[in-house]
C-alpha cells in the first residue's frame, strides 16, 4: 500500500518515491517469470489531478525460466513502465461519459482511506512484459532432432546421414531398375527378341 497523504488533494501537486517490497508471487507464465522470494524495485511519480492520484512508474525484477529452444536454465532482468489513476472514493463520475459493451468491465482503481494498492498494476505490468518465448541467447540453435543434444555445447555435433525408412523402399526400386527395365517387363516386351508370329 501507497501512502497519498502528502499530496493532498491539489491538482498538479507532485510526489516521487522509490521503493523496494517483496514479489507478490505468480508473476510469470509457464517457461519464466519473477521468483516467488525476490524483491521488485519500483519507481513511482504521484501526482494529483482532479479526480484522483495519477501514478507512472518502473518495476524492474529477477527473472528466471528456461529457454524454449534448448530449455536450459536462464535469468534475466525485467523492467515494465505503468500508469494508472486511482480515483478518490467520492470522484464525480457523472461528468465521464457512460461505460458501454465491453467498456462496463475495465477495471477502476480506487484510493482507500488516503491508500492505494499497486500490486494489481504491478502484476499486469510485469506479466505484460515477459518475452513470449524466452531464449537463453538470441541464436540459441537448440537441441538436436536425432538424438536431443544441446548443439551449442557441441557445436561439431553431427550424425551420418541416414536413410529416411519412408525412402528405402523407393531407393531399392531405383537401384534395381540399373539402366533398362525389370526383368519382368523385359520379357513382356515384343522387343525382347523372341519369335513374333507371322501374318499369313
Amino acid at each position: 500500500m501507497f501512502d497519498t497523504r502528502e499530496l493532498g488533494r491539489r491538482p498538479g501537486a507532485l510526489k516521487r518515491l522509490s521503493r523496494t517490497v517483496d514479489s507478490p508471487g505468480d508473476l510469470g507464465t509457464e517457461v519464466i517469470g519473477v521468483p516467488a522470494d525476490a524483491q521488485v524495485e519500483v519507481e513511482l511519480r504521484l501526482e494529483s489531478v482532479m479526480d484522483g492520484v495519477l501514478v507512472t512508474g518502473t518495476a524492474r525484477a529477477p527473472l528466471t525460466g528456461e529457454c524454449v529452444r534448448c530449455l536450459e536454465p536462464l535469468s534475466h532482468q525485467c523492467e515494465a513502465d505503468f500508469q494508472e489513476l486511482f480515483s478518490y472514493p467520492d470522484a464525480d463520475d457523472r461528468s465521464r461519459p457512460a461505460d458501454t459493451g465491453d467498456d462496463a468491465e475495465e477495471e477502476t482503481f480506487r484510493i482507500e482511506g488516503e491508500l492505494f494498492d499497486l500490486e494489481p498494476v504491478l502484476r499486469d505490468a510485469v506479466v505484460l512484459s515477459l518475452p513470449l518465448q524466452p531464449v537463453c541467447q538470441e541464436d540459441c540453435p537448440g537441441l538436436c532432432p536425432e538424438c536431443g543434444v544441446r548443439i551449442a555445447a557441441e557445436p561439431g555435433h553431427q550424425h551420418d546421414e541416414a536413410v529416411d525408412i519412408r525412402w528405402a523402399a523407393l531407393q531399392e526400386l531405383t537401384g534395381s531398375q540399373g539402366t533398362g527395365e525389370p526383368a519382368a517387363e523385359q520379357a513382356k516386351s515384343p522387343r525382347s527378341g523372341g519369335d513374333e508370329p507371322q501374318e499369313k
